[in-house]
């Protein structure tokens, strides 16, 4: 059924149109409840994300500081044996979860059973160590970071697309 052609003016054609008419209402109903929901979602995500994103910068300063220590007190090539000899202490696992059909990513960090350092103390100072247990307990809250980031950016690229088939 195409619009502004001429059309013979019967009762067959009234109910089609009107048919149409109210098919056409439901749909811009359902997507503007999406628009809605996708709205309310966004403004969740925004206020974890800046909770989230507030408790890093003075930590990572901190550990950002620990390894420059490091660097200048063991020189270059003793810290970076160390940070290649040293096994992975955390592993993040990716589950994906949907939300008003946008598929967002949920990041799961588990710790890894390592209570001793693999490097000797003789070789190292307590810069590389403060640093490596820093970097141990903000990993999982930059995952989280990135997380609400990423859902952020998801659900913000299907309420444009929500958008724009709305007002088509």
């Amino acid at each position: 059924m195409s619009f502004g052609q001429n059309v013979a003016a019967t009762k067959i054609e009234l109910l089609k149109y009107k048919k149409s008419s109210q098919v056409a209402t439901m749909v811009q109903k359902i997507l503007d409840d999406k628009r809605k929901v996708l709205l309310k979602n966004i403004e969740e995500m925004i206020e974890e994300a800046s909770k989230a994103r507030g408790g890093i910068w003075d930590p990572l300063q901190d550990i950002y500081k620990s390894v420059n220590e490091a660097y200048l007190a063991l020189g270059t090539n003793t810290v970076d044996s160390v940070a290649e000899s040293t096994p992975p202490v955390m592993q993040v696992d990716v589950h994906v979860r949907r939300v008003v059909d946008v598929k967002i990513p949920a990041l799961t960090v588990t710790e890894k059973d390592t209570k001793s350092m693999p490097y000797g103390f003789a070789d190292t100072n307590s810069s590389i160590d403060r640093a490596a247990k820093q970097i141990k307990e903000l990993l999982p809250k930059i995952c989280k970071a990135a997380e609400y980031e990423n859902s952020i950016f998801s659900l913000a690229k299907a309420l444009e697309k929500t958008q724009k088939l709305l007002n088509a």
